[in-house]
Order: structure tokens, then C-alpha cells, then sequence
């Protein structure tokens, strides 16, 4: 029998380590291929690991509770085929998935040497900041500003290595500092008595709940939200779902439900406002290539996971129904692959699943906006005919946009929600 390496593949974008959280199966015990051999945890998501073939696992190198980086190597396994020519395609295509990682960190790593490279030679106040210093600045984050009010030790007061790695050792301490009294502060309320009636029950965050909410915090500290409404009369989109539902399932195997209707009308709008379609860096407004849009889905255990359907706006409908559904089912069962929630540009949550009217959503960074869909109801509403007004009975839906108040502002948000109420209502798409 021929000997593998089992290694770590790459796990998404911006991931590079992940921890073994459970061996599947015991040294020296068989698997089938594509059997999980081991559960492993990011900071995005719990994943498994397939086996690449049917064999024998020989030796765990990483042991659980380890931390493993892209490309480690995490077990030997023994099997007869081994050298198929479909074995050898996947293990191509996970060498490849590495490398595009590796290739990643190094494109990081040059976009600072570019941005040292651009930086000016001196300060505002004249100081000469040589190319060694630009590139420790640029790497650090250390402005122009903090630059001039650094002391030189160098001759005519020029900055050396020195000093800059001085001004950013003193400012971490200074930030460590400020957060030890603010997780002091945080203990002493924690500590503090509290109103626990006899028989509450204290339920400890799982890993995922802990992960969702320092998310949440830390994006409502980071954007100022804004949250602006639109309902749509939807009665003409539900006659015509109604109509094609039952032989979509038929032809397609798949149930057509409106949050792929949603993620096509989404994706249309945010093709035409892609403004809309934007993240923040800094001072800087990176407006997306692509249109990726998440969808909020709840899980059994009462978490939430936002799988991403890619490039969204080239797909059809029966594209996007398909996507929807394989990435809810395989949530729904914790059979996600990292890079299935990665990369995200738009989200969409939908709070009618729970009868809700609307919500505030929060958004979901680094991306600068969320759409929430509220439920569809029959509502009385004036309809304007060529005799006149009159009441009638519709099928209405409220929309609610939350956005980044920083680079979005109200009549670009009203604009994109009245394209997506317009597009609604009329809605039209591949399957008739």
C-alpha cells in the first residue's frame, strides 16, 4: 500500500491556521473516501476534512486541540489507489488552493511595500523618513502626523529604526494598556451580584454564539448604522411563483422559494448601484468587482451561518435556487466548506420566516450594508385607477436596508431600495 500526507488545505480567504477540534477517526482504523477524517475550527466556521480515498489512517500528527497552518501536515494514511489519475487531479487541485493562499499573504505583503514606496520622503514639518523607516510605517499603520511628532536620535534629527520601533512599542503599550483597564472595568461588572432568582439557569456561549457576538459589537462599533424602509406590493410576484412552483420541482428537483427571488432582484440592483457594493479600509472606499451576497440562515442548534452565493448576478434564477438550497442543506448539517462564507460584498437576512413585518439588521462587516425581507401579507392599500382611487387587497412586503453611514447616505440607500421594490414588482426571470 502506498503512504499519503494528509494536509491542511487551504480554508478560505484570509485563513491561514485552523484548530483540530476532533479526530473522526482512530490510528489505525479504515475509511472510505471522501469519509470525514477530522473536524477542524476557524474563526469563520467548523469544517471536516475529507478523505481523498479509501485507506487506512497510520499516524494523527496533529493532535486535537492543536493549531495546524495551511499546507502542515496533519496525518499519514495508507492506501491501494492512491496514484489514480483522480486522486492525483485533487491532490493538484489542493496543492493549487495552498499556493493561491501563499500567493495571497504575498500579494499583502506587497501592497505595503507599495505603500511604502509611495510615501513620502519627509514629513510635513520637513523630517527626512528614510526607505527603511517607510516600510515599518506603512507596515504599522504609523501616519505622517505621529512620524513629525517622533523624536530623531539620528544626525540633523533624522528618524531612525530606532525611534520608530520605539514610538510603536510605547503606543501598544499604551493600547494594552487602555484595554487591561477596560477588561478590568468588564471584570468588575461581571463580578458584580447579580439578580439571579432561585432556579435560573446560566447557560455558558458555545464558540459560535461567542464568535457571532464579538462580530455584532464590533461592527456596530465600527459603522454607524442607518436604517431606512420600502414595502413592495409583491401580489403579481406570489400569483406567478404560485403558478410555476410545482413544475420547477418537478423539472428541477429543487423547491422555489422567494429567497432566491430576493438574492436575483439584489444582485440586478447592486449591478446597477454598486456604490452599494463596497467595503471600508481606512480612508478608502473599495467598491467590489464581484457580487457576492450572503444569506443569513439559522441552524439547529440556534446559531446563525451566512453562506455566500458568488458572483450572483450571473446566475439565473434556476442557478441561484439551486445554490440557495445546497448551501442551506449542507448548513443546515454543518457540511460548509470555509470558502462557501467567505467573501461576502452584500447580505440579505429574512425575518419574515418568523412572521416578523420588518427588522433593523445589523450589518455584516467588512461589508456596508444588509437588506432584511419582512413577511409577505394581505393588506388592505389604495390602488390608483383611471376612475379613481380604491381599497384593495394585496400581498405587501417591507423592506429594511441598514448601511454604513460613513459612505453611504440616505438618497444613495433610498435610490437602491426603490430599485429593488421596482424590480420586485415587476419581476420576470428564465422560468415561465
Amino acid at each position: 500500500m502506498a503512504r499519503m500526507n494528509i494536509i491542511l488545505p487551504a480554508m478560505g480567504e484570509g485563513v491561514i491556521e485552523a484548530t483540530i477540534n476532533k479526530w473522526l477517526v482512530a490510528e489505525g482504523s479504515g475509511f472510505k473516501e471522501d469519509d470525514p477524517l477530522v473536524e477542524v475550527a476557524t474563526d469563520k466556521v467548523d469544517s471536516e476534512i475529507p478523505a481523498p480515498a479509501t485507506g487506512i489512517l497510520v499516524s494523527i500528527i496533529a493532535k486535537e486541540g492543536s493549531v495546524a497552518k495551511v499546507g502542515d501536515i496533519i496525518a499519514l494514511i495508507e492506501s491501494d489507489v492512491l496514484q489514480t489519475p483522480e486522486i492525483t487531479e485533487k491532490v493538484e487541485k489542493e496543492v493549487l488552493r495552498i499556493r493561491e493562499t501563499i500567493d495571497t499573504v504575498r500579494l499583502e505583503k506587497n501592497k505595503v511595500e507599495k505603500l511604502s514606496n509611495e510615501m513620502k520622503s519627509r514629513t510635513p514639518s520637513g523630517k527626512f523618513i528614510s526607505p527603511l523607516v517607510r516600510s515599518i510605517a506603512a507596515n504599522e499603520g504609523v501616519s505622517y502626523s505621529d512620524l513629525d511628532k517622533t523624536t530623531g536620535t539620528g544626525m540633523d534629527g533624522r528618524i531612525t529604526r530606532d525611534d520608530i520601533l520605539k514610538f510603536i512599542e510605547n503606543r501598544n503599550k499604551s493600547k494594552e494598556a487602555l484595554q487591561t483597564a477596560l477588561i478590568r472595568k468588564d471584570t468588575k461588572s461581571e463580578n458584580a451580584p447579580r439578580d439571579h432568582s432561585s432556579g435560573d439557569e446560566i447557560i455558558p456561549m458555545d464558540r459560535v454564539r461567542k464568535l457571532i457576538a464579538d462580530h455584532m459589537v464590533l461592527s456596530k462599533k465600527t459603522s454607524p448604522h442607518v436604517t431606512s424602509f420600502i414595502d413592495a406590493d409583491v401580489t403579481r410576484l406570489m400569483n406567478w411563483r404560485n403558478a410555476v412552483k410545482d413544475k420547477f420541482l418537478a423539472t428541477e428537483k429543487q423547491k422555489l422559494t422567494l429567497t432566491p427571488v430576493f438574492i436575483d432582484a439584489v444582485a440586478r440592483a447592486l449591478y446597477e448601484f454598486p456604490l452599494i457594493n463596497i467595503s471600508v479600509e481606512g480612508n478608502n472606499i473599495i467598491k467590489k468587482k464581484n457580487i457576492n451576497i450572503g444569506m443569513a440562515t439559522a441552524l439547529p442548534d440556534g446559531n446563525l451561518i451566512v453562506p455566500v452565493i458568488k458572483n450572483a448576478n450571473e446566475k439565473n434564477l434556476t442557478g441561484i435556487a439551486k445554490a440557495v438550497n445546497d448551501l442551506a442543506e449542507r448548513a443546515r448539517n454543518n457540511k460548509l466548506k470555509p470558502d462557501e462564507i467567505t467573501g461576502g460584498t452584500f447580505t440579505i437576512t429574512n425575518f419574515g420566516s418568523y412572521n416578523n413585518l420588518a427588522g433593523t439588521p445589523i450589518i455584516n462587516q467588512p461589508q456596508a450594508a444588509i437588506l432584511g425581507t419582512g413577511v409577505v401579507r394581505k393588506t388592505p392599500v389604495v390602488i390608483e385607477t383611471p376612475d379613481g382611487d380604491m381599497i384593495a387587497i394585496r400581498q405587501i412586503i417591507i423592506l429594511s436596508l441598514s448601511y454604513d453611514h460613513r459612505v453611504i447616505d440616505g438618497a444613495l440607500a433610498g435610490r437602491f431600495l426603490q430599485k429593488v421594490k421596482e424590480i420586485l414588482e415587476n419581476y420576470s426571470s428564465d422560468i415561465v
